[in-house]
């Protein structure tokens, strides 16, 4: 008797076929538009190292927000990049702050879209850092948690009030959600929810969000704050403390290079699980797409579904408009 064997190839045959078995979808429900948000008027800068990404003004940045909105995205991560900065970063709980104005203006612009605000001072600090620093010689991140919570629940407490839906600490202090959900909720402000950069690494790949956002430090790095790129059990965590402090939502930072910790975090938790495909991932594939050396559109379709195949529900990508407008245009998923 001569018994079948076994062939997948079947369901790959035709287009129909494998959309009818595929696995894993990228729609535009699953994907967060990172915007970057600077002082002034008019403006509409494309960021060099970000190719097809700008710099847009509190009275422009509607403008991509519509565009966002129409193509099915639910919610743009903004980032303030402020006229001037301090050793502090006064600037990120100003009410009048370039953030908060941007808020706003999209929820005038987009009444419907999810505003998510990313939380940091490292755009708004003198010296570049995430927080109040020491005092003595900066080594690695010699920066003063508890002083820096008090300035991030300061900041958190201004985006609620501009109308925020969603807070992003990314600062990777200890403590940081508790301090948040304790600030808002004192405030009157428990509808605004907490979207934690619970595991994010000191990484290469954050170059060009550096540049495009101007937040470089000055001296020293972040290594000291910002998790080991050679530790994974570190990350599940960090994960669960966040959790445990009142988190809604949780993120690994960056994606591509850490799939394996997105799968473990997504064993761990039934919160929703966020993935940031950050600038660097995004910049290299850009670039081989303009050196020829690879199809760059496909490129990046394949690394989001491979994010989202490793367990994230919802991935933070700078392809997420050329993403959502190819879904839209072609069905491709």
């Amino acid at each position: 008797m001569t018994f079948p064997i076994d062939r997948p190839r079947r369901l790959r045959r035709t287009a129909s076929l494998r959309a009818l078995v595929r696995e894993t979808d990228v729609l535009p429900r699953h994907l967060i538009q990172p915007l970057f948000v600077e002082e002034g008027t008019g403006v509409r800068r494309p960021i060099s190292s970000l190719a097809g990404q700008h710099r847009w003004s509190p009275d422009t940045v509607g403008e991509i927000a519509v565009s966002c909105d129409e193509v099915g995205i639910p919610a743009v991560l903004l980032f303030g990049i402020p006229a001037e900065k301090d050793a502090t970063g006064s600037g990120a709980w100003a009410d009048d702050g370039v953030v908060q104005r941007a808020v706003r203006a999209v929820r005038e612009a987009a009444p419907n879209l999810t505003i998510v605000c990313d939380l940091c001072l490292c755009e708004y600090t003198s010296h570049g850092h995430c927080g109040v620093l020491s005092g003595r010689v900066l080594g690695d991140g010699e920066v003063l948690n508890d002083p820096t919570l008090e300035l991030y629940a300061r900041t958190a407490l201004s985006y609620a009030r501009a109308g925020a839906d969603i807070v992003a600490p990314s600062g990777m202090m200890d403590g940081t959600v508790a301090a948040l959900r304790t600030a808002l909720d004192g405030a009157d402000h428990e509808q605004v929810a907490i979207l934690s950069y619970a595991v994010k690494y000191a990484s290469a790949f954050y170059g060009p969000f550096r540049e495009a956002a101007d937040s470089a430090p000055q001296q020293g790095d972040r290594r000291g704050y910002q998790m080991d790129p050679a530790n994974g059990r570190e990350g599940l965590r960090e994960a669960s403390l966040d959790e445990r402090e009142g988190a809604d939502m949780l993120m690994v930072k960056p994606a591509g290079p850490y799939l394996d910790v997105i799968a473990r975090v997504r064993a761990q938790t039934d919160l929703p699980l966020a993935a940031y495909q950050v600038s660097g991932e995004y910049a290299s594939v850009c670039a081989a797409g303009a050196a020829g050396w690879m199809d760059a559109d496909a490129a990046l379709l394949e690394s989001v579904r491979g994010i989202r195949r490793a367990g994230a529900d919802i991935v933070i990508t700078y392809a997420a408009l050329d993403l959502a407008r190819r879904h839209r245009d072609t069905g491709v998923t």
